[in-house]
């Protein structure tokens, strides 16, 4: 499991924007301080799934009094994000599911701006870690 650092960020009249100096380019919003997180972990696991699909390095978690001392991040709170296993490759799958449950899973994944695929692979983490 990797830990990157994520900077919560929020201006006057938006929501609480998440961004990750170690992915440029990754970044995410929430209307609450909980969505925002619940938001930047599925944006980080999102973004290096992608990295490792296009078999790009995936870079090293940078240290965090660098990230705090760097003048572009002193408006922003620091905040720490685990990351599951970052080599594992995505795999594509065919399942069958009852249509009453896709249609829940399918109006989640809206409400949540995210995909089933990672609507899934979370609910599927979060049974296994029991």
């Amino acid at each position: 499991m990797s830990t990157y650092i994520a900077i919560l960020r929020k201006d006057e009249g938006s929501d609480y924007g998440v961004s990750f100096p170690d992915f440029p380019g990754c970044v995410t919003a929430g209307s609450t301080l909980q969505e925002a997180m619940t938001m930047a972990q599925e944006a980080i696991e999102l973004h290096i799934e992608g990295l490792v699909e296009d078999e790009e390095d995936i870079p090293a978690p940078s240290v965090l009094d660098e990230i705090v001392q760097d003048p572009e991040n002193t408006d922003g709170v620091t905040f720490l994000v685990q990351v599951r296993n970052t080599k594992a490759r995505a795999v594509r799958v065919n399942i069958t599911i009852p249509s009453d449950l896709l249609e829940e899973i399918d109006k989640e994944v809206e409400r949540k701006k995210t995909n089933r695929s990672a609507f899934l692979a979370e609910a599927a983490r979060l049974l296994l870690e029991d």
